[in-house]
């Protein structure tokens, strides 16, 4: 193409775009350039200098991550000038850092290892005494050992760029210079546990992994996350059958390479408060059991009949499908995976996030409804703030007043203001109809009240009408909470004809007119219950707490399984770790079941019930595929009430089972409730 610049690196002739560093340029040639301060999705900075080339003509070596090219540029990176160069600015980087390597957790994993190396000196020719820094208490989630750090300033940018959370900033010059928090509180992000990657030495690392493994003691497998609706991609660390530590993987189109404190640091949580075997109910106590006596007891109580199911925020696709099978052929209508009062269901496009979440990129104007992307779905709520600073779009939310970490216009609490908006009353509705892409995101808190379908209803109308559904963009975006909803909702895990929903089987439960209630994880039962409850689940947390029948289940990093999120791109987790004791796969302990019934469930395999599934649901079997869904339309009219949205995660940190059984999960609650308590007492929003 004619307007590429041309230029050479190394002896090889490369074209890159306009504006493109000196570094992209090499790296488009295969060159390999050393770094500790350049990332690719954050500002640059050139603090480190480790990044040095020979430009042809230039009196010195220059910084390649921040010089643009120039046409016919000739570039060297592997001279002796840049070899010496590198040399010594690597020296530099040593003369203060500590010879920590043996007791350091960053060690085999550490860029300054790598680098020194490949590139540093055999000796140094200084012998003054290194400099010593006070650690900083930065809490639950992050140690600071701040004597090794470089200044880099990857935190700094992280926090102040990506989380929106400038808490961490750099204080003194020169040698005197040193990172911290500012009043040296604690950090108040749901992304913060990622400046422990973006470190590139061993200044801050993961307190609650401090000291525990080594990476070479670990067997790594690539799976999903399975805290929020994102599916954020990650790597289980594991060593025997325990959850050493959890880290992020790169996917552009779903979390790039970020990942929330709470899918990041829930490990502990999996190796707590594990069901590892059967119990029965008697007089009045959950008392083990072999697995014989309590498929025996679940046989009994479902010949009783009058059954219907439950399915929770962490059940994966084929236990689901092998429950609603099993549903099916008890003769059963009643079973949900939805909250209650939710009128989600039906054409795939009115529930998943159709614009997907790599498409928020294209948005320029948004609007949020019954929202709160910070907590429900932080890494989204990245992406979000990414497009807000590299457009400015306009973003107005109608909910709970919140901080998302980007400027947002407060339209109002409830649907009064929705239904203001869609009539022009409001001048916000200008804005979505004047943008090119205008985008619509709706929690699902919004649509799971008794006026939820007039809301639903309410929003396509307002989607048709300012361009926000057309030809080539759907702008119409429902944010799940729970990464076992869409994957319910595509295989029909709600009431047939005839059947109850969420609310009206928890009512029954309740007054005693439901004999038998199959709980697949969920936690939502209430203690007042009279049904027999059969929990399936992997921690004993409140749904095991009301059941009469417990039988242990795997946790999503002890099984393959599916998941689909909330833009409906499937994806697979893969068994990282064996279950616990007596434990088992959801779909196995369902086809048990019916194995003591009149027929059994016809699949005696992973592969048969997945067959089964594929032909019932196609779209099933493309995995990581977002596949298209049409266009949202309404249902049933109704009328809105005046009730305000509420707010959907009282606590982002304890918002599930495993993270309930988490201790750091408890630390980080307790943490953030002392920061919201320490703020109302001094006046401040802190």
């Amino acid at each position: 193409m004619s307007d590429l610049v041309k230029l050479t690196v190394d002896g090889i002739e490369v074209e890159v775009p306009p504006g493109a560093s000196i570094m992209q340029a090499c790296e488009a040639a295969g060159a390999e350039i050393p770094r500790f301060c350049y990332h690719e999705r954050l500002s640059v900075a050139g603090n480190c200098r480790m990044c040095l080339v020979e430009v042809e003509r230039s009196p010195k070596p220059v910084a390649s991550c921040a010089m643009p090219v120039a046409p016919d540029m000739v570039v060297r990176t592997q001279s002796d000038l840049v070899k010496t160069a590198r040399e010594g600015v690597m020296e530099l980087m040593l003369i203060n850092h500590p010879l920590d390597c043996p007791i350091c957790d960053q060690g085999g994993e550490c860029d300054l290892q790598d680098q020194a190396m490949g590139y540093g000196h055999d000796a140094s020719r200084f012998s003054d005494t290194k400099r010593a820094v006070e650690n900083k208490n930065m809490g639950p989630l992050v140690n600071t050992v701040m004597t090794r750090c470089i200044h880099c300033t990857r935190c700094v940018r992280f926090s102040t760029e990506v989380a929106g959370v400038p808490e961490i900033g750099a204080i003194g010059r020169g040698e005197d210079m040193e990172i911290t928090t500012y009043l040296e509180a604690s950090l108040d992000s749901e992304l913060s546990g990622n400046v422990i990657d973006l470190c590139p030495v061993g200044a801050l690392t993961s307190k609650p992994y401090a000291f525990t493994a080594r990476p070479w003691e670990l067997r790594k497998t690539e799976t999903i996350d399975v805290m929020d609706a994102v599916g954020s991609n990650i790597r289980v660390d594991v060593r025997g059958r325990e959850v050493m530590r959890i880290l992020p993987r790169n996917h552009d189109g779903v979390n790039e390479e970020w990942l929330s404190d709470k899918s990041r640091f829930v490990w502990d949580g999996l190796n707590r408060q594990r069901l590892d075997r059967p119990y029965l109910r008697r007089d009045g106590k959950l008392v083990a059991a072999s697995w014989d006596e309590a498929l025996q007891a679940v046989s009994e109580q479902l010949a009783k009949g009058d059954v219907a199911a439950l399915a929770g925020d962490l059940a994966c696709v084929e236990g689901m499908f092998a429950l609603k099978a099993l549903m099916l052929q008890l003769g059963s209508p009643h079973l949900d995976c939805r909250p209650a009062h939710s009128v989600l269901g039906g054409n795939r496009a009115n529930y998943i996030f159709n614009s997907s979440i790599a498409g928020i990129e294209e948005a320029d104007a948004l609007l949020l409804v019954g929202t709160n992307p910070r907590h429900e779905a932080a890494v989204l709520n990245a992406r979000i703030r990414k497009q807000w600073r590299e457009t400015q779009m306009p973003i107005a939310t109608i909910g709970v007043p919140a901080d998302l970490t980007y400027p947002v216009t407060h339209l109002g609490a409830g649907p009064d203001t929705l239904t203001a908006l869609a009539k022009g009353k409001i001048e916000f509705l200008n804005v979505l109809k004047n943008a090119s892409r205008p985008m619509i995101i709706v929690g699902e808190q919004a649509l799971s009240r008794e006026d939820g379908q007039a809301i639903f209803n309410l929003l396509v109308e307002l989607a048709q009408d300012v361009g926000a559904v057309q030809d080539g963009w759907v702008g119409f975006n429902v944010l799940h909470l729970a990464a076992s909803r869409v994957g319910g909702l595509d295989i029909g895990f709600v009431p047939a004809d005839g059947g109850m929903a969420r609310h009206d089987i928890l009512n029954a439960a309740q007054k005693g007119t439901l004999k038998t209630l199959i709980s697949l994880g969920d936690e939502t039962i209430s203690a007042a219950s009279k049904a027999c409850v059969i929990y399936i689940g992997s921690h004993g947390d409140a749904g095991a707490a009301v059941a009469d029948i417990v039988l242990p289940a795997a946790a999503y990093t002890e099984k393959q399984a599916l998941y689909v999120n909330t833009e409906g791109r499937v994806q697979m987790t893969e068994c990282a770790a064996l279950p616990p004791g007596d434990a088992r796969e959801d779909w196995k302990i369902i086809r048990a079941i019916s194995g003591r019934m009149a027929e059994a469930l016809p699949f005696d395999s992973l592969q048969d019930l997945r067959q089964k599934l594929f032909e019932e649901v196609p779209h099933l079997s493309q995995i990581d595929v977002v596949s298209p869904a049409g266009l949202p339309d309404k249902g049933p009219a109704g009328s809105v009430t005046d009730v305000p949205f509420g707010v959907a995660i009282d606590d982002f940190f304890l918002s599930n089972a495993i993270a309930r059984a988490s201790v750091t999960m408890a630390s980080c609650s307790q943490e953030r409730l002392r920061r919201a308590t320490s703020a109302q007492g001094t006046g401040t929003n802190g």
